[in-house]
């Protein structure tokens, strides 16, 4: 019995190591019978939800990384936001900018009209100004259609801005444009008719030069000669009824535009597609001078998708599409842009630039001089020339026939800055001037003394110098910090996702060898309790009988002898 009772105090698990029996209970699978996916997966034979949530984020992230790093997702976000639809941030822009956009006159004004046309002098011309104006515009009757266009209109406001100009009630001395361009056009009559003209204009006082406040010639005076026109020409060559440089730019203009979207293709986004209704300008015969294939200013077609270093830019004023050539990149408000401007030979003579031939007229065969555009068509027939101010880059005979003028490259030459992922430009002034070409009419009294001369009479800066606050936070967005930000996003998407996989992979290993190595303990334990039990079980049952023999011995007082005989 001491025996037995010594075993079942023996625990159940050493038992079982002891005989070698299996217990009935199902353990753990083992480190080594356990696949790599359910050892990350679970613990201890159960599926751990937390480290199945990281493995998934890991993944995710390392998947979301890759898929980025290998396609243009930014660019689809940039265009969807860019092409003209309604609602877009661009349409927005387009259909109302909201940009500080200012016209600033200059007007030549004559000092010496006198010695001029008595004396041979040449004209002194002193520049008047700035007269500055703000300009308030919006595209109205917009339509959209099926092809990738949409048409418009412009509804422009000029205001007077004082606090920038001079007075607008300064008066100036100036050729008097009816009276001049009436009397060349008389040159190609019969004599008999340009006497007539000669008695009628003489009896109606008119003079070679007029004396006007700068507001009256930019928005217009009363000219008899400019009602009787506006009253009896037909209506292709009508003028309006005053005469007035800028007259006809307030209000909705008459022009119907048609420009691209860019839903068909980003190379041609913002460029028109048709013009009243024609897919030609109808100034001139031939192409390219008929070309409509260009900006009306706002959008221009993004240098990253055309891979082009020309742009064109196309204005009523100027009847003509004008290339803008890519000089270099700037900075702009910490956003990048490229300078535009134009070509040296835009206003050369056929000989050197042959796309010029076709705006010599039909008829008239002889171009002029390098520096000049003819701009007639636009404007009802007048022998009015464009060119840049203060005759820069012209003919050098165009300037000393004329005192006062002074050509200088930052103040005259035209440029355009166009951030070019977008084709949206940051700042633009386009600066031109409007000459009359007088041809000396001997045979009427009133201008018999008025020489043969190109006359500069204004000259214009339109333009923006700055962004409104929101479109500058859209375009910086858009181009600088999105590619900084995007390439940190996808390969910091890469990297998240390797570390949070590799940290659940460290951790797992470290589980897997915490558990063995508290196995193999364990195993030793039950060895060495194994090995205690069968050694010593015998040294403790004779102590322990040991231990009652002697007990037994010293608390019995008075032996019996029978139990002697009997213990024997």
């Amino acid at each position: 019995m001491g025996l037995h009772k010594q075993y079942l105090k023996v625990g159940q698990s050493a038992k079982n190591r002891l005989f070698g029996v299996k217990p009935w209970r199902k353990t753990p699978a083992s480190p080594e019978g356990t696949s790599a996916v359910q050892m990350l997966i679970s613990e201890q034979g159960k599926v751990n939800h937390g480290r199945l949530a990281v493995i998934v984020v890991g993944l995710f992230t390392l998947a979301m990384g890759i898929i980025l790093s290998s396609i243009p997702w930014l660019d689809y976000i940039i265009l969807k936001n860019l092409r003209l639809v309604n609602g877009s941030l661009s349409y927005h822009y387009w259909q109302r900018p909201g940009v500080i956009r200012l016209t600033k006159v200059y007007i030549y004004n004559v000092t010496n009209p006198d010695g001029f046309l008595n004396n041979g002098e040449k004209p002194k011309l002193t520049e008047i100004g700035p007269f500055v104006y703000r300009e308030d515009m919006e595209k109205v009757n917009i339509k959209f259609h099926d092809n990738g266009t949409v048409t418009f209109q412009h509804n422009k406001i000029l205001q007077f801005v004082p606090e920038l100009s001079l007075d607008k009630n300064s008066r100036v001395i100036v050729p008097n444009i009816p009276l001049l361009t009436l009397t060349t056009q008389s040159n190609s009559l019969p004599r008999l008719v340009r006497m007539t003209l000669s008695i009628m204009l003489r009896a109606m006082g008119l003079e070679p030069f007029v004396n006007v406040t700068a507001e009256e010639f930019i928005f217009g005076y009363d000219d008899t000669l400019v009602s009787l026109a506006h009253k009896f020409f037909p209506k292709h060559r009508r003028p309006l009824s005053r005469m007035g440089l800028l007259l006809g730019r307030n209000g909705t203009l008459n022009e119907v535009s048609t420009i691209y979207t860019g839903h068909t293709a980003m190379e041609e986004f913002g460029y028109m597609d048709k013009l009243n209704g024609l897919d030609h300008l109808p100034y001139w015969p031939d192409s390219p001078c008929n070309n409509i294939r260009a900006s009306e200013g706002s959008f221009f077609p993004p240098r990253k998708y055309t891979h082009s270093d020309v742009v064109h830019v196309y204005d009523k004023d100027l009847c003509r599409i004008i290339p803008l050539h890519f000089r270099g990149m700037t900075t702009k408000n910490g956003i990048e842009a490229g300078i535009y401007t134009p070509p040296e030979d835009i206003f050369d003579l056929p000989e050197r630039q042959p796309d010029n031939k076709c705006y010599c007229g039909e008829n008239d065969k002889t171009c002029p001089a390098k520096g000049l555009q003819n701009i007639a068509p636009c404007q009802f027939g007048a022998p009015a020339y464009l060119s840049f101010p203060h005759f820069y880059q012209a003919d050098p005979a165009l300037l000393e026939a004329v005192e006062g003028l002074k050509p200088e490259k930052e103040k005259h030459q035209t440029y355009f800055l166009i951030q070019p992922n977008l084709g949206v430009p940051v700042e633009g002034q386009v600066r031109v001037q409007f000459n009359l070409k007088v041809e000396r009419s001997p045979n009427i009294y009133s201008v018999a003394k008025f020489p043969d001369i190109v006359f500069p009479i204004i000259w214009l800066q339109e333009g923006i110098t700055e962004l409104t606050p929101s479109i500058r936070h859209w375009v910086y967005l858009a181009t600088t910090v999105a590619e900084v930000s995007a390439p940190i996003f996808e390969y910091g998407s890469i990297v998240s996702g390797i570390l949070i996989l590799v940290g659940v992979f460290i951790k797992t290993y470290k589980n897997v060898v915490f558990t063995k190595e508290a196995l193999e303990k364990g195993k030793e334990t039950l060895r060495r309790g194994s090995s205690f039990i069968i050694n010593g079980q015998h040294r403790l049952l004779i102590i322990r009988d040991s231990y009652s023999l002697l007990n037994n011995v010293n608390t019995d007082p008075d032996p019996d002898p029978d139990d002697e005989d009997d213990g024997v």
